[in-house]
């Protein structure tokens, strides 16, 4: 039975220690603050450890608290230390609670606005973003950085690696950088999951020899600047075909099956029906103005409402007409001292390499979101349950993706 009572105390104001029993005691400071501290002996040594405050802290929880603490004691437990391992492994909780809120959209969103100034142009800054939200952001965005394994490194890179190497170089480059940067932050320990040298080379080969999976030689989107003037001196189907292949981004075979009862100029689209789409979904193309420039100009052949008629009736213009539009194209550019039209492995281009070309403008130099440049290219952007969620082509969106395209390859925005 303890000495003091909830009455005494409340009392009492006189400083000094006012026992209790079994070590806990009441102790009143000069200043009129009263603490509870617990007396106790471990190891042949006196200690003493505070257990709050009164009247935050009441009598019968002191009691209560100095009946845990000697619990302890009597399993050869110091609670000092018992009471500092709890309080670093609340500390710790914390911080894996504040890290785990951290994904690495926000620390390579930091990443970006703190190295902004120091970067040449405000195009690299966009780069940056467009590239870790195309490649990155899909598998990892919302992951913690100290979440980051090893194998999402290679989820994001192996299909790109033999593909695009280049642009696969830099977001592994770029992602190491975001990850070097949450571990100076202490958002992560251990090693870089991106870090090539010593860790990814173990794992994939080096770039400049993986395999080439390209199957579509595509030209780089910074040549569109000397390319396009080009396509514009050739006449003929072909070159309209190839230029419209361009502007759409669309698939070769949709582009040269097109119809005009699919294009109406006054909304400004264009619908490919299913039967003609690899998706088997309707897929609605919003037309540019330089589109629909093009389409105007086109002759309307008596007895065909193909866009491109071939010699054959009914049927349009062989594939075959794109390519060899492209070879002549690159056999003139190359008697006239230029380098040809091009792949990096010294490929003749071909229209379907334009997806491409589309693709890596799109990641690398506009704000477009992931969603709205993949749903151009009428590739799927959801499975599962969150295609069930999907109800939006977003094309409104697509205008405006669609229209900055035709500006920039038709030189309007260099």
């Amino acid at each position: 039975m303890g000495k003091l009572t909830a009455k005494q105390i409340e009392n009492l104001t006189t400083p000094g220690t006012y026992e209790d029993g079994d070590g806990l005691r009441l102790l009143i400071k000069p200043n009129g603050k009263k603490y509870w501290v617990l007396r106790f002996q471990l190891s042949g040594k006196r200690r003493e450890m505070g257990l709050g405050t009164y009247p935050a802290i009441g009598l019968k929880e002191a009691r209560q608290n100095s009946s845990d603490k000697r619990r302890l004691l009597r399993d050869g437990i110091d609670p000092l230390q018992a009471r500092d391992d709890e309080r670093a492994a609340q500390v710790t909780a914390e911080l894996q609670r504040k890290n785990k809120a951290i994904t690495f959209r926000d620390v390579s969103a930091d990443y970006i606005e703190a190295h902004r100034a120091g970067w040449k142009n405000v195009k690299h800054a966009q780069q940056w973003t467009n590239t870790l939200a195309t490649y990155a952001a899909p598998v990892i965005g919302d992951i913690a950085t100290n979440q980051i394994t090893t194998e999402h490194i290679l989820e994001i890179l192996k299909p790109i690696w033999g593909s695009k190497a280049e642009t696969a170089s830099r977001v592994r480059n770029r992602i190491e950088l975001v990850l070097d940067a949450a571990k100076a932050r202490g958002l992560r320990d251990g090693e870089n999951p991106a870090r090539w040298r010593g860790h990814l080379d173990k794992l994939l080969p080096p770039s400049s020899k993986a395999k080439r999976t390209q199957n579509h030689p595509a030209l780089p989107y910074s040549e569109l600047a000397r390319f396009i003037p080009a396509l514009d001196s050739v006449e003929g189907q072909s070159a309209c075909a190839l230029k419209m292949t361009i502007l759409t981004a669309c698939r070769t075979s949709e582009v040269l099956e097109a119809d005009w009862s699919e294009v109406d100029l006054k909304t400004k689209l264009w619908t490919i029906p299913a039967v003609r789409m690899k998706a088997g979904k309707i897929h609605t193309v919003p037309l540019s103005d330089a589109l629909i420039a093009l389409l105007e100009a086109l002759p309307r052949i008596k007895g065909s409402s193909l866009l491109f008629p071939g010699a054959r009736k009914g049927r349009p213009i062989s594939n075959m007409a794109m390519l060899m539009t492209l070879r002549r194209m690159d056999q003139r550019d190359l008697e006239n001292g230029g380098k040809g039209w091009r792949d990096s492995n010294d490929k003749v281009i071909t229209a379907h390499g334009f997806r491409s070309t589309f693709r890596d403008w799109a990641a690398e130099c506009t704000p477009h979101a992931r969603e709205v440049c993949e749903m151009a290219l009428a590739h799927v952007v959801a499975n599962g349950a969150e295609a069930a969620y999907w109800r939006s082509d977003l094309l409104e969106k697509r205008r405006v993706l669609m229209a900055d395209w035709a500006d920039y390859i038709t030189l309007k925005v260099n």
